[in-house]
């Protein structure tokens, strides 16, 4: 059946509380809008310092997603988390050395948790503006493809990095997706190189809409972590049907999963497969 979702760009920092009170007040919106799917970017209540990341891990069962529960039972939505930093359940107490789970979560509207996802691909790289991110300093690989099944079609979880991958997108297309969940915190000069064209090619590719919530802006005083922002929602021919810009808005979309068989119908890409 067909849905409105809402979509949430936000510019996260190390402040958790701060960023509770803005995805309320953008969440609260975009109910007041009838939205009734809700989607947040990559490190939705804290983007900063791994070391900090480490200390405000908490389990699936925390008390910050009990909050978001909450939320979601309150105001009767499914609540896609982007993510979440995870505690790694084999924590041997040397916090120096202890490691969390990017991982995404999702709630029903009953309040829930019907789906989790650890974040596969870690993002260690060395950009060329000389900016050094290595992920993996602090943060364990999942190892498991994840779709869930909601009213309103079945979803294929996936983070960031994940969208240089496709052929994770074809494992979640075959697994029965027929939307992709691309929660992000892409920074500002590979957003500007590659963002649009990633998430529009998964779309054409999968022929599947494509939902991806952006951090945007910067996000510490010392300026050294910017987020390209441009959250989009695009449609299983690939045309995007918004897009964010660089502000923390909220944008929308009624997603009908009948377009996704027309769509595959019309070019039967997988009866075509031979590899």
């Amino acid at each position: 059946m067909p849905s409105k979702i809402a979509v949430l760009q936000m510019c996260s920092t190390e402040d958790v509380g701060y960023n509770w009170s803005v995805f309320e007040r953008l969440a609260t919106v975009a109910v007041s809008e009838g939205a009734t799917v809700l989607c947040t970017p990559e490190n939705t209540f804290y983007l900063g310092s791994q070391f900090h990341k480490i200390a405000l891990a908490e389990r699936l069962d925390g008390p910050l997603m009990a909050r978001c529960a909450g939320f979601a039972k309150e105001h009767q939505v499914y609540l896609f988390l982007g993510s979440m930093a995870e505690l790694d359940v084999l924590d041997n107490g040397d916090f120096n050395r202890q490691r969390c789970y990017n991982t995404s979560v999702v709630f029903a509207a009953n309040g829930e948790r019907i789906a989790s996802y650890r974040k596969i691909h870690l993002f260690d790289v060395d950009i060329p503006n000389g900016m050094r991110i290595a992920e993996s300093d602090r943060v364990i690989a999942g190892d498991t493809p994840v779709v869930v099944d909601t009213d309103f079609g079945s979803v294929g979880l996936s983070i960031c990095y994940d969208l240089r991958f496709p052929e994770l997108y074809r494992q979640l297309q075959e697994q029965g997706a027929t939307m992709m969940m691309v929660p992000s915190a892409f920074t500002k000069l590979t957003g500007e190189a590659h963002w649009h064209t990633l998430l529009k090619a998964r779309a054409i590719e999968t022929q599947s809409w494509v939902i991806a919530p952006a951090q945007t802006g910067v996000h510490d005083q010392a300026k050294q972590r910017q987020s390209f922002g441009h959250s989009l929602i695009i449609d299983p021919w690939g045309r995007v049907i918004a897009d964010a810009g660089t502000e923390p808005t909220v944008i929308y979309a009624t997603i009908d999963s009948e377009m996704v068989k027309q769509v595959r119908e019309a070019i039967p890409v997988q009866s075509h497969r031979v590899l």
